[in-house]
């Protein structure tokens, strides 16, 4: 992250209350330097004190830590380890197996070196839960808040065998077999006297099956919600089914180009199809189009019946186009003559009609008034277009951006990503982001039709405007980092298109 003074920033409090926001505070956490491990260590630290305060004291307690193989079960080995250092006499059950994440594994192995403290024992069959006996306390680390559906298997058996028991249970995070986000159970759940929560309150945790609800606060950074980074893709983009087939990761159609500027609707066609669009399809001006078919064989160019400039005839045929495209993405290299002008209106009132998904950039950000705006509307200004857009120049001071960029996607009724040093992204229901990645080698022109197609394509993927634009911000801004890195200076918009496939594998993984 950089250098930044963002002490006036500590208003703007961000609390997490999707599944998603949840993700991309512990991603972003991680990316900011307080590690999963850490925040592991630190919960099971909290499950520990809480657990403490429900034993009164824990010379002679016996605890029974019921474990499952993920990062929930990870709180619980941590959790069992404290406790142990207060005397307790602590047994964990791994209902399954050994854990499989990867901070669970690590505490795991922990445990293992320090047998002679604590009893760790593999439960793989039901019987062997059947064997079970006496306890004072019984900690509840089977299941997560990532965890959907109903409980199966030996986990089902387990939450079972729990509520059988006559005991006081505390459940980490969440009563294994809750949904904490819908308070749905899907099956069976774990009826809790107490559950230790993280983070904040999650929507879904009912009283009747948690108990006493505490909220533990486990040290995550203010930061992870407010500035975009690795969390934010990793929501965004979504695991590919091995039956996948082409056009479920998005259509997108790109009218742009003039007989002047032909490579930035290009620019923007590559950015959308390396960051994971299916089918990118550019409509323009014959002049446009033709550099463009010879530019990328990736790319389907379409000529439009004028050589040098989008006009009104055009539009039924973009439109027609429109229908069949996921996002359309109008404005680079587009022009900016009367003729022009006229089309993008009847094209933007139609479209904003139908409510589609649509990102302007570059040349059409100049014909865009605020009161042709709707919610699935992106715009990706920079200072001096915002100025024309909105009538007010946003400061360079971050606070008081944040506060005109949300002012100005509540005229649009859409959503704002106002480009800059630092990016700020607004949209609707007074929901913002940051994004803290770039350099000023970005300068260099095409950058923004990256962006714009990078935008487009995320948008295609995951239908949240505000989720689309900050994660495709974070992807350009870091690769330009790493542009910066091996290039310097001399970096050009097309360089950013092979390291936005690697930032996305930073983020996501193969």
């Amino acid at each position: 992250m950089r250098e930044e003074n963002f002490n006036s920033l500590a208003s703007f409090q961000i609390e997490p209350k999707t599944r998603e926001d949840f993700i991309i505070l512990e991603e972003n956490s991680e990316w900011l330097g307080v590690t999963k491990l850490l925040l592991m260590e630190n919960a099971g630290a909290a499950v520990a004190r809480n657990a403490l305060k429900i034993l009164g004291s824990s010379k002679g307690k016996r605890i029974l830590v019921f474990c499952g193989r993920g990062n929930n079960g990870g709180d619980g080995l941590v959790a069992a380890r404290h406790l142990v250092g207060t005397g307790a006499d602590v047994k964990v059950f791994l209902i399954g197996g050994e854990p499989k994440a990867k901070e669970a594994l690590y505490n795991y192995n922990i445990m293992r070196r320090c047998d002679l403290s604590v009893d760790v024992q593999l439960i793989r069959s039901k019987d062997q839960l059947s064997k079970i006996t006496g306890a004072d306390l019984i900690i509840d680390a089977l299941l997560g808040t990532g965890t959907k559906g109903a409980p199966r298997g030996l986990i089902a058996d387990a939450i079972e065998f729990i509520n059988s028991l006559n005991v006081p249970v505390l459940s980490i995070d969440t009563p294994s077999g809750l949904d904490p986000f819908t308070g749905e159970v899907e099956g069976t759940s774990v009826k809790a006297n107490v559950t230790v929560t993280f983070h904040s309150m999650k929507p879904g945790l009912r009283g009747d099956l948690c108990g006493k609800i505490v909220v533990e606060k486990i040290g995550a950074p203010p930061e992870a919600l407010l500035v975009s980074g690795p969390g934010d893709v990793k929501v965004v983009i979504k695991k590919r089914d091995p039956w996948s087939h082409k056009g479920d990761f998005g259509r997108i159609l790109i009218v742009g180009g003039s007989s002047r500027y032909s490579g930035a609707p290009a620019l923007a066609g590559l950015a959308a199809l390396r960051s994971g669009a299916d089918l990118v399809m550019i409509m323009g001006p014959e002049k446009a189009i033709m550099p463009i078919k010879s530019t990328s064989p990736d790319l389907i160019a379409i000529p439009l019946s004028s050589e040098e400039e989008l006009v009104k005839e055009d539009v039924p045929m973009i439109l027609d186009e429109a229908n069949r495209s996921d996002v359309v993405l109008m404005g680079p290299g587009l022009g900016r003559s009367p003729e022009t002008k006229e089309a993008l209106s009847a094209l933007l009132e139609t479209l904003k009609e139908r409510r589609k998904k649509v990102v302007l950039d570059a040349d059409a950000l100049k014909l865009i008034k605020p009161e042709m705006g709707w919610p699935e509307l992106i715009i990706t200004p920079h200072s001096s277009e915002f100025s024309k857009i909105f009538g007010k120049k946003p400061s360079l001071i971050v606070e008081d951006r944040i506060k005109l960029a949300l002012w100005g996607s509540g005229q649009l009724k859409g959503t704002v990503l106002l480009k800059g040093h630092v990016d700020i992204i607004a949209s609707l229901g007074n929901r913002f982001k940051i994004n803290v990645t770039g350099n000023p080698g970005m300068t260099v022109g095409g950058t923004g039709d990256v962006l714009s197609g990078v935008v487009s394509s995320l948008y295609a993927i995951h239908k949240d405007p505000i989720r689309a634009s900050s994660a495709a911000a974070y992807i350009v801004g870091r690769a330009g980092d790493l542009a910066y890195k091996d290039i310097g200076y001399s970096l050009i918009a097309s360089d950013l298109l092979k390291y936005i496939p690697k930032v996305i594998l930073e983020c996501v993984g193969s």
